[in-house]
C-alpha cells in the first residue's frame, strides 16, 4: 500500500472549485488524454455526482483498455470550511483506491485544493502510484487552467 498527496492553490473561490468537483464530465475532462474514462454501459455522464457506485470503463491514453473500475463517492459534511469528497473506488486491478478531494479557502485568497491518495494494487501498487502520481499532477494542470479559464472546458 502506498499513500501520497498533492496541493495547488487555485484563483477561484472555493464555491466555484467545489461546483467544478461535484461535475463529473469536468473531472473526466482534466484526465484526459492520460486516462479516458465513460460509464459503462454507454451512459451519459450525470450533471453532478451523486453518492454511490459508479462504474467506468477506463482505457489509458485514450485506446489501450485496462477494464473497468468502480468510483464509489461519499461526499463528507463539511469542517471548519474544508469541503471533502471521497473516491471509494476498485478494480480487478486496485484492491483499493481511497482518493479524497480537499477544497478549502487560501489564506491569500482563492482555493487550497488537494488530491490524497492512498491505493493497494498488491505488486503492482509501484506501478499504480507512479502513474497516480503522473495522473494528479496532470490533473492539477489542468484544473488550474480550467479555473483561469472560469471552469469553461470548452476553452482548454
Amino acid at each position: 500500500m502506498t499513500a501520497f498527496s498533492r496541493t495547488i492553490l487555485l484563483p477561484s473561490p472555493p464555491d466555484d472549485v467545489w461546483a467544478a468537483v461535484l461535475r463529473p464530465a469536468l473531472m473526466v475532462h482534466i484526465a484526459r488524454p492520460l486516462a479516458v474514462m465513460s460509464l459503462s454501459g454507454g451512459a451519459p455522464w450525470p450533471d453532478e455526482w451523486a453518492p454511490g457506485e459508479h462504474r467506468v470503463d477506463v482505457r489509458l491514453f485514450g485506446f489501450l483498455p485496462v477494464g473497468w473500475q468502480v468510483i464509489g463517492i461519499h461526499l463528507l459534511p463539511e469542517e471548519n470550511g474544508v469541503r471533502r469528497a471521497e473516491d471509494r473506488g476498485y478494480s480487478p486491478l486496485i484492491r483499493r483506491w481511497h482518493h479524497v478531494i480537499e477544497v478549502a479557502p487560501a489564506e491569500a485568497g482563492g482555493t487550497r485544493y488537494t488530491d490524497r491518495l492512498d491505493i493497494d494494487a498488491g505488486l503492482l501498487t509501484p506501478f499504480v502510484s507512479l502513474f497516480a502520481r503522473t495522473l494528479f499532477a496532470h490533473r492539477q494542470r489542468r484544473l488550474r487552467r480550467l479555473a483561469e479559464a472560469g471552469f469553461d472546458f470548452t476553452r482548454t
